[in-house]
């Protein structure tokens, strides 16, 4: 009888221990389910949406440029001597033909009032010569002097007077020179460091220089494009558009100037495959420095009535370009896209939606086709860019993306008409 119920409890504790293993294995799968709606599958999850809208697109191209003067100026010595004035300070704006450096005058002085003395001296020459040219032809009409004296005159005559015109152009170069003394500035512009000093000795065939002048305002910033990209813009260009260039510093939000397309190069560059296009750009504030890299968007054209929406709801995997379009019974989509320019916050959709159309913005990474969802935050957009209600969007459990569709390398801004998360 002892031995009968050793056995009988041995038994109602293997039960027990079984037990506790089915209970402790059902507890380890209810953690690692997920939570429950009930007893009737996963719970909808929270996502931010977005309506699809119809705007305007800006189309641009974002390049690299360079602040390129119209004239850069390297003002050199006509004449040789020593510099007696500096009529200028380092950074100086000066206007074309305000005063800068002073040369000593006075041995082109001197040199003006020797060629003015031997003008006078070939004057006198020339005025007797002529005196007895005159007499001459009247004796020699009375044939009373021989045609070969009058023709000899005639001769002495025509050489004074070429003594007096060689005079005269000593003279006047005597006087550029007094003028070359007096040097001005060939442009209006900005003056940089200075390069000579008072009691410097300076010569025409000095490289150096004694100022170098770079015009600022008006100024132009040379930029490339693609030669894929060209196509747009020499359409634009053939229709008489004016294509519309701004500005921006390093940092690519700060807007420096707007300007103008002005002209575009004549070849390809064989070993870039880019273009050279230039724009003008009026720069009063002086804003646009010499030399200087500035970001330049060029916009070529505007895609009007565009259906647009945020650039984060559109993704790229398996299927290929797609975007979680919500239903009426609360479920998403999977709907296939055709996408146009994008500015990295609105995206165009060319092909696959229309306006109106709800898109899931965030949580989608834990969406597959036919989920639930709850619209934890809604967005509307107007046509004029801003927002008419906005709830918070909840977040959620973020796995890793799925390839989200990013910036192309050129920039295409949306308009007036954004939609935006």
């Amino acid at each position: 009888m002892a031995e009968a119920g050793v056995r009988e409890k041995g038994g109602k504790g293997r039960w027990i221990i079984a037990g506790l293993v089915v209970l402790a294995v059902a507890f380890i799968w209810w953690r690692h389910s997920g939570p429950k709606h009930g007893f009737g599958g996963p719970a909808p999850q929270a996502v931010g949406v977005a309506k699809a809208v119809s705007g305007p697109m800006k189309v641009t191209l974002d390049e690299l440029g360079t602040v390129t003067p119209l004239a850069t100026v390297t003002v050199l010595p006509q004449i040789s001597g020593y510099i007696t004035q500096v009529g200028f300070t380092e950074g100086q704006v000066v206007q074309q033909g305000q005063f800068l450096v002073q040369i000593d005058p006075r041995p082109y002085q001197i040199q003006l009032a020797q060629y003015q003395a031997a003008l006078a001296k070939d004057q006198a020459s020339l005025a007797q010569a002529r005196s007895d040219l005159a007499r001459y032809q009247k004796l020699a009409a009375q044939d009373s002097i021989s045609a070969q004296i009058v023709s000899d005159q005639q001769y002495t005559a025509d050489q004074d007077e070429a003594a007096v015109k060689s005079d005269q152009a000593n003279i006047d170069s005597a006087k550029l020179d007094l003028v070359y003394c007096h040097i001005t500035s060939p442009v209006a512009g900005r003056v940089g460091l200075r390069l000579v000093d008072v009691g410097n000795y300076v010569t025409s065939g000095s490289s150096t220089g004694i100022a170098v002048v770079t015009t600022t305002s008006p100024t132009t910033v040379i930029f490339s494009v693609a030669q894929q990209d060209l196509a747009p813009v020499l359409e634009q260009l053939e229709q008489g558009a004016t294509l519309a260039a701004s500005a921006y510093a390093s940092d690519d939000v700060t807007k420096l100037e707007d300007g103008t397309l002005a002209a575009v190069d004549n070849q390809v560059n064989t070993s870039t495959g880019m273009v050279k296009l230039r724009a003008d750009f009026s720069n009063t504030d002086n804003m646009l420095f010499p030399n200087q890299f500035v970001n330049v968007h060029l916009l070529v054209k505007t895609l009007e009535n565009a259906t647009l929406v945020p650039s984060p709801a559109v993704q790229d995997g398996a299927p290929g370009t797609y975007v979680y379009v919500v239903q009426p019974d609360s479920t998403v989509k999977v709907q296939l896209v055709t996408t146009g320019p994008t500015d990295g916050v609105n995206t165009v959709i060319t092909k696959g939606l229309k306006p109106g159309d709800e898109v899931v913005v965030d949580g989608v990474d834990r969406l597959t086709e036919g989920s639930q969802v709850t619209v934890s935050g809604l967005e509307t957009v107007t046509t004029d860019g801003t927002a008419e209600s906005v709830t918070p969007v909840a977040s959620t459990t973020q796995a890793p993306a799925r390839g989200k569709s990013g910036k192309r390398r050129h920039h295409q801004q949306g308009g007036n008409g954004t939609a935006g998360q």
